[in-house]
This record gives structure tokens, C-alpha cells and sequence, in this order.
């Protein structure tokens, strides 16, 4: 009880922070700007909140499989395991191995995973993948991540809609006319905004990604298979592009930029180092019957 409600106040603050940026973007081109990115950020956040787990499996391509898809299979005992009602289950056809969880409640959650993962991983594995993502669904970490990803994409929009409609439109109306302002100011916002954006989503998703390995392995019973399987994504993520915006990189098991360590960059990451997580994963005990059971 008390982490759902952490969580969801940890998704209201989140989403009052990138509304007061969503606002402050607008606020360059005066009250017009500022009506509108009021409006702008009234739909995104009621988007967001209902509707934000559709909006990423769109983005990916997701389709649903149903009891004689080998994933599904694969999840189902998971989810029992965890004490989770089943949640829908997602192909995408990306060839970039990877994998994420959506949903605004364990009640309305859903896993995808992509072709890539599939053929590259085995079924322990994928069962290690899974349960991850199911400790996500767990920790009711899905809301906000799905809404951090929806809202940063939002942005950046937004920002690209000021300064190409904006500036020739509200821009003459605005600041400018006014002398407050300055047409680069638009290019500070389509670089600041996504930026901005992009440091809260890695603020709130590196500690949680710790937690869904631990957790997760305890699901599946035995850290070495998801410590192997990341392994492979990391490996195989860094040779085969993912066709997604970078505002949904906080989804997913891996994170589909990589940086290779460099520390300003290191900055928007949104996963901890691969080492720290093999590093924690193969600290934790093996469970023998949960393994034997699988």
C-alpha cells in the first residue's frame, strides 16, 4: 500500500514538473504561447495517464499474442509466481533485441518484447527478461516511466512547434514584439526542453532498474540467466539501431543509445552501467526449486 502511494505521488510530481516546463516553453511567446502550452499540457498529461501504454506499443509496432505464442507462455507461470494478474503480451517486429512493460496498473499492465530478443535469447533467458519487467509491474514503476517517456516526447514536440509555427505566428504577437524576447530563444527550447526532459526521466529510472533485476531474479530463480541476457542485448544493441524516439529509451530493459561512457553524456542516460548490474546480479542467491520448477 504504501508503495503505491509513493509511486503515485512520485507520477504526480512528475508530471507537475514537466508541466511547468511544457509552461515555460510556452511562456516564450507570451500569453498566447502560454494558453496554449496550457492547453498543450491539460491533454498531454490526461493522454499520458490513460492512454500512454498505447501510445508506446504503437510506437513500437506491438502486436498482441495470445496462450499459443511461446512469450506468453513464457510469462504466464511468471506472473502467477509474482502474484500478478496476467498482463497482455506484445511482439514487436524491431530486430534490436529489447524489451518493456507499460501500463498504468498492474490491472492494465503489458509486456512486449521484440523479434530480436526472441531469436537471440534462450528461454531462460527470456524468462529472466520477463520477470524484470514483470518486477516493474510489481513496483508499480510503469505509470511513471510510461508517462515520463510520453511527456518528454511531448516536449520535444512542442518545442518544435513553437519554432516553426511559432515564431512567424505567436512569435510576432509575442515576446519579440514586445522586446523580451529573441527568435533564438526557440532553439534554446527545442535544445533545453528535450534536455531537461530527458534528465528527470534518468533521475527516476536508474534505482528502479536495480531493483527489477533483484526482484526480477528472485521471480524467475537464477540471476545468471538475466545477467547473461543482458550480456547479449548490450552486446548485440550497440551493432542494430532501434527505429524509436530517444523519449521512450526509459522503457526498456536496455537502453537503445548507447553512450560508451562518457561522462556529460552519462548524464541523460537513463540505465545504470552494465557492469554495476551484472555486478549486483550475480550477488544474489540462486533458487533452486524455482529453477528446478521452470
Amino acid at each position: 500500500m504504501m508503495s503505491k502511494f509513493y509511486n503515485n505521488m512520485k507520477t504526480a510530481v512528475l508530471m507537475g514538473t514537466l508541466t511547468a516546463l511544457i509552461l515555460w516553453i510556452g511562456s516564450f511567446w507570451g500569453q498566447a504561447g502560454l494558453m496554449i502550452a496550457l492547453v498543450f499540457a491539460a491533454v498531454t498529461n490526461f493522454v499520458s495517464y490513460f492512454f500512454s501504454d498505447k501510445i508506446a506499443l504503437m510506437a513500437m509496432g506491438g502486436q498482441e499474442v495470445g496462450p499459443d505464442h511461446e512469450l506468453y507462455q513464457i510469462v504466464a507461470p511468471l506472473a502467477q509466481r509474482a502474484g500478478l494478474p496476467m498482463p497482455r503480451v506484445y511482439v514487436s517486429a524491431q530486430p534490436a533485441p529489447n524489451a518493456f512493460a507499460t501500463g498504468r496498473n498492474p490491472q492494465h499492465a503489458a509486456v512486449c518484447a521484440t523479434e530480436g530478443l526472441l531469436q537471440l535469447l534462450n528461454r531462460r533467458e527470456i524468462a529472466g527478461v520477463m520477470a524484470h519487467e514483470l518486477a516493474h509491474v510489481q513496483h508499480r514503476d510503469i505509470l511513471i516511466t510510461t508517462v515520463a517517456a510520453t511527456l518528454a516526447g511531448a516536449i520535444s514536440s512542442l518545442g518544435w512547434m513553437f519554432m516553426w509555427g511559432g515564431l512567424g505566428g505567436l512569435g510576432s504577437g509575442g515576446r519579440d514584439r514586445e522586446g523580451g524576447g529573441h527568435p533564438l530563444a526557440g532553439l534554446l527550447v527545442i535544445i533545453l526542453g528535450p534536455i531537461a526532459a530527458g534528465l528527470i526521466q534518468a533521475a527516476i529510472s536508474r534505482s528502479r532498474e536495480f531493483n527489477a533485476d533483484t526482484e526480477g531474479a528472485a521471480i524467475a530463480g537464477d540471476p545468471r540467466d538475466l545477467a547473461s541476457a543482458l550480456q547479449k542485448i548490450h552486446a548485440y544493441s550497440q551493432r542494430i539501431p532501434m527505429d524509436v524516439s530517444p523519449a521512450f529509451n526509459s522503457l526498456f530493459i536496455a537502453e537503445p543509445l548507447n553512450f560508451n561512457g562518457r561522462d556529460l553524456a552519462n548524464l541523460f542516460s537513463t540505465h545504470p552501467p552494465l557492469e554495476a548490474r551484472l555486478e549486483n546480479l550475480l550477488s544474489q542467491p540462486v533458487d533452486v526449486s524455482v529453477r528446478r520448477a521452470a
